[in-house]
């Protein structure tokens, strides 16, 4: 096993004894309740209604709060009573260690996206929804919203790494995510607001007729391989760069 897969193994371990993970159920979990309640219109359209619902809900908080909470406890322990200084003592680079930490954030919003994607599913077929499911939106809308989580992950990795605070990251994801009910409505700052991008990717990557909130998915794949390559990069170098 090479070190990068033995620095994985180490940090699902951590992951395994915390339950930390258990989060990752929550937000399917409230958007199953939010698809179950609420009324479906216009019958031809019920799986893209019933996306809409549920996934203006967990893109635009849970997503984004996610993603700080992960990105900060996988530098919770190293934070803790030297922790760096051991994992660093070890045959192990900056680089891969950093990456292996940033791997780990972004696999766990990838279950939380497919654990969504089931609950879509559950839901729409318990509620009766007879059309077949519009995999050419539902596809591209899972998974881009993962893949629009990828700079504000880079960004949260970043400050989790710089801060020993446990706390201080989180407020602070917390402070900037609760703007995004406005935020996303807006054509002009929306685009560019790292907390925005899971829901404006969710709702977004499909044909025009369906676009929501006016952004073109060209706009958020500009913003989105931006600012993941400018907050990766910048964390990755500070973390070389940074006295342990």
């Amino acid at each position: 096993m090479g070190p990068f897969r033995k620095l994985l193994s180490s940090e699902w371990l951590k992951m395994r004894k915390s339950n930390i993970w258990l989060l990752i159920f929550i937000s399917p979990a409230l958007s199953a309740i939010t698809g179950i309640l609420l009324p479906l219109d216009t019958p031809e359209l019920a799986w893209l209604n019933l996306l809409m619902m549920t996934a203006s809900l967990h893109a635009i908080l849970f997503l984004p709060l996610l993603t700080g909470v992960f990105a900060a406890f996988v530098c919770r322990y190293e934070h803790a009573s030297g922790g760096w200084k051991q994992l660093l003592a070890l045959p192990v680079s900056r680089n891969s260690l950093y990456m292996a930490k940033f791997f780990v954030v972004m696999a766990l919003l990838a279950i939380t996206q497919l654990l969504y994607l089931l609950v879509l599913l559950a839901v729409g077929y318990g509620r009766g929804i007879e059309a077949a499911v519009p995999w050419d939106f539902i596809g591209p809308s899972i998974f881009g919203g993962w893949m629009a989580t990828l700079p504000l992950a880079a960004l949260q990795m970043f400050v989790s790494v710089a801060w020993s605070s446990f706390a201080a990251p989180l407020a602070i994801n917390v402070i900037f995510t609760i703007p995004n009910m406005l935020i996303v409505n807006s054509s002009t700052y929306g685009p560019y607001y790292p907390w925005a991008q899971p829901v404006l990717s969710m709702l977004s990557a499909s044909p025009d007729k369906y676009v929501a909130f006016n952004v073109s998915l060209e706009t958020l794949l500009y913003v989105i391989a931006g600012g993941f390559l400018l907050f990766f990069v910048t964390g990755i170098t500070y973390f070389r760069r940074k006295e342990i």
